[in-house]
Parts: C-alpha cells; sequence; structure tokens
C-alpha cells in the first residue's frame, strides 16, 4: 500500500466551498495522476481509498463522496460538517446523498467515520452529521475511541482503518 499525504492547505478558505473544490481538483487533476505516473499502482477505484483527519476529514467527506468513481474506500477521523458554519455545504452534499444513496452505498465498500469520544471538539458535528447519514440510508461505520482532538486517537484510527482497506 502507498500511503500519500498531501499538505491540503489550499490557497482557499480551506473550511469553505472554494477550499474544498480546489482540494478536489488538486486530488484528481495533479495528485492522483502523478501518483499513476510516478509509482506502480494499480489505478481503479478498487484500489484507492481516501482518508483525513480534522480539516482532511472534511475534504475526504466532500471529494470522497462526490467521487466514489475513484474511490472504494473512505475514512473520515475527527470530522463532521461544521454547525453553523458549513450548513449550505452540507445540506447540498446531504441533497447529493439521498438522489444518490444507492451509488453510494454500491460504490464505497467502507464508509468509515470516528471520533476521539466527547471530549473531540468535532464530536457533535459528527454525531450530527451520521444522524443524516442514517436517515438517508447511507451505510457506514462508526468507531469511537476516547481521547480527544488529538494523534493519539488518530492513530488509533488509523490502526484500525487501514486493515479494512482493499480486502
Amino acid at each position: 500500500m502507498l500511503v500519500v499525504m498531501p499538505d491540503a492547505n489550499m490557497g482557499a478558505t480551506a473550511f469553505g466551498i472554494d477550499g474544498l473544490k480546489e482540494f478536489e481538483a488538486e486530488m484528481k487533476q495533479s495528485i492522483i495522476p502523478f501518483i499513476e505516473n510516478n509509482f506502480r499502482v494499480k489505478n481503479t477505484r478498487a484500489d484507492r481509498a481516501l482518508a483525513g483527519l480534522s480539516m482532511g476529514g472534511i475534504n475526504t467527506l466532500y471529494t470522497g463522496v462526490y467521487n466514489t468513481n475513484y474511490f472504494s474506500y473512505l475514512g473520515v477521523f475527527s470530522s463532521g460538517w461544521i454547525v453553523p458554519m458549513q450548513n449550505s455545504i452540507a445540506d447540498a452534499q446531504y441533497g447529493y446523498m439521498k438522489q444518490n444513496s444507492s451509488k453510494i452505498n454500491n460504490d464505497l465498500k467502507l464508509f468509515w467515520l470516528s471520533a476521539g469520544g466527547k471530549e473531540d471538539i468535532a464530536y457533535k458535528n459528527g454525531q450530527i452529521m451520521l444522524a443524516r447519514f442514517d436517515e438517508l440510508h447511507i451505510h457506514h461505520t462508526y468507531y469511537e475511541y476516547p481521547g480527544g482532538h488529538t494523534w493519539p486517537v488518530w492513530r488509533n484510527d488509523l490502526y484500525h482503518f487501514a486493515p479494512l482497506l482493499f480486502k
């Protein structure tokens, strides 16, 4: 497995729609083509995962859900649409998910979400999002490990998420 960790600090505001679109474009137009042109990798969605923590989790939500033709596995660690700041972005994605729930559920082999317990600053937003996923019948797996919005939590998330990939 090749792990690629882009910076993701785009020129636009990271949490706004422009920053999310910029990340999505960078992933599809630069990062994936660079990897495929420079490394011996399989180039199908069945052989690609996208995961991120905190802001990277929001990038994963945005890019991954809209691009299941690129990815079969999504991992969202300590994240969720930020209420109320990202309500319009979240509402648009929930609308898309409602219209495309069968496609999303069929395309994604794993939609894995996690949080660092109630002490995680993203916990409440993540719980709101999980409830919406349940309403929309979006298949997902949820994992919680106490410790807040911290590296030990994310290392534990990766420890549990990585073995589920590419099965």
